[in-house]
């Protein structure tokens, strides 16, 4: 896991040399490796989510809806928060974005649209 992390870093910062800086930063970059200490992480399952923000930063609640289809008759609890700035916000989402886009090119197109997945699409004849 922290080897995957270190890959996305290592990928941002490869994406982010691509702009035009020479070839002895980006390798400098390349070399630099982020060490991450997961020793007091959480994981938590979160099929929710929910951002707002301020001007100075985003708010990203995480939580479990026990209900996922059709409107919930119960609140969902939110587990986790995260807060954060714009910038690091971006860089999140630049490395997932990466992410999902190697995972659609290994295992197809994830669909979003609840209903699509449920129903399925139409056959064919």
């Amino acid at each position: 896991m922290a080897d995957e992390k270190t890959e996305v870093v290592n990928e941002e910062k490869r994406a982010e040399g691509s702009s035009g800086e020479n070839q002895g930063q980006q390798a400098q970059q390349q070399a630099n490796r982020v060490k991450v200490d997961e020793s007091d992480a959480i994981c938590s399952y979160a099929n929710f989510c929910r951002v707002t923000g301020t001007p100075e930063e985003l708010i990203i609640d995480f939580g479990l809806n026990a209900q996922p289809f059709g409107v919930p008759t119960e609140p969902v609890r939110v587990s986790q928060r995260i807060v954060t700035n714009y910038f690091t916000a971006k860089r999140m989402l630049h490395a997932l974005h990466l992410s999902v886009q190697r995972h659609e090119q290994a295992f197809g197109v994830l669909e979003t649209d609840v209903q699509k997945r449920v129903i399925g699409k139409p056959q064919q004849s």
